[in-house]
């Protein structure tokens, strides 16, 4: 057997190994479609708000309890994402681990964020495009000089160098990061391509923190991104009280990984 015969005979044997195992888990409940725009009011009084301008990023502090709305203000705009528990920042966003606890790269209404510990860090309990990336990471200077040429540009890789010194943290501190609104698909062929781009301006995600968490925002645009400039829009982050995850909540119950997730956090 040849080298070439012998990794598609790998492929195929992992492949199967996978169905197997996913086939052996506990089938994940049927989720809602996207929140539809404009549906889900946020709450009455005087909400804490930040405009993150194109290009730049962001940080911030979010309590267990409370959630962050991530709102596209004028247009398309991507935004990367990356948590710590902020008791413990070893504890941090393990995004390897959040798709393959639950079984699929789609994330959306009803999914889970899981940290490097098995535990459940952030909860999606609304949101509007399911068009978000868990695979491809945020952009990098090599990135945008594929993309834009040799202008001078700002991107995720080194904004987040930029929050995690802010913080007291290094570089080997930074995960990789989840991208909100980027619809990044895998073909079948295996390879990343950007699907049907839907975004659009009032598209929102809420994110209810699970834990104590330090997190960081990078509105760049995605790596995969086909559009010919740069010119991501500004987004709003929108801090707010949300409901606890009841024994029915969604969140909790889509997966029997998502409710392990929640007894390892309750331990």
């Amino acid at each position: 057997m040849t080298a070439a015969a012998e990794t598609l005979a790998l492929i195929e044997a992992n492949k199967r190994r996978y169905e197997e195992l996913k086939a052996a888990s506990h089938a994940p409940a049927a989720l809602p479609p996207p929140t539809p725009r404009g549906s889900v009011l946020l709450p009455a009084g005087d909400l804490a708000r930040e405009i993150i301008p194109g290009g730049w990023y962001w940080t911030t502090q979010l309590k267990a309890g409370e959630a962050l709305r991530i709102a596209l203000m004028d247009g398309p705009s991507s935004v990367a994402f990356i948590a710590w528990n902020a008791a413990d920042i070893s504890e941090r966003l393990n995004y390897a681990d959040t798709v393959k606890i639950q079984w699929t790269t789609a994330l959306g209404k009803g999914r889970v964020l899981f940290s490097d510990m098995g535990r459940v860090m952030v909860s999606l309990i609304e949101d509007t495009t399911g068009a978000h990336d868990a695979l491809a990471g945020g952009s990098t200077r090599a990135s945008n000089r594929a993309r834009y040429g040799n202008a001078v540009l700002r991107n995720t890789r080194d904004n987040f160098i930029l929050a995690a010194g802010k913080l007291g943290l290094d570089r080997r501190d930074i995960p990789p990061a989840i991208t909100f609104f980027a619809p990044v698909r895998t073909a079948a062929e295996g390879k990343l391509v950007w699907g049907e781009d839907t975004r659009q301006a009032g598209d929102f995600v809420d994110l209810r923190a699970e834990m104590d968490l330090i997190i960081a925002l990078s509105n760049c645009p995605h790596p995969l991104d086909p559009a010919p400039s740069y010119a991501p829009k500004p987004v709003e982050a929108i801090r707010f009280p949300a409901p606890p995850a009841g024994p029915d909540d969604l969140c909790r119950t889509a997966t029997a990984e998502a409710a392990r997730g929640f007894d390892n956090l309750a331990r």
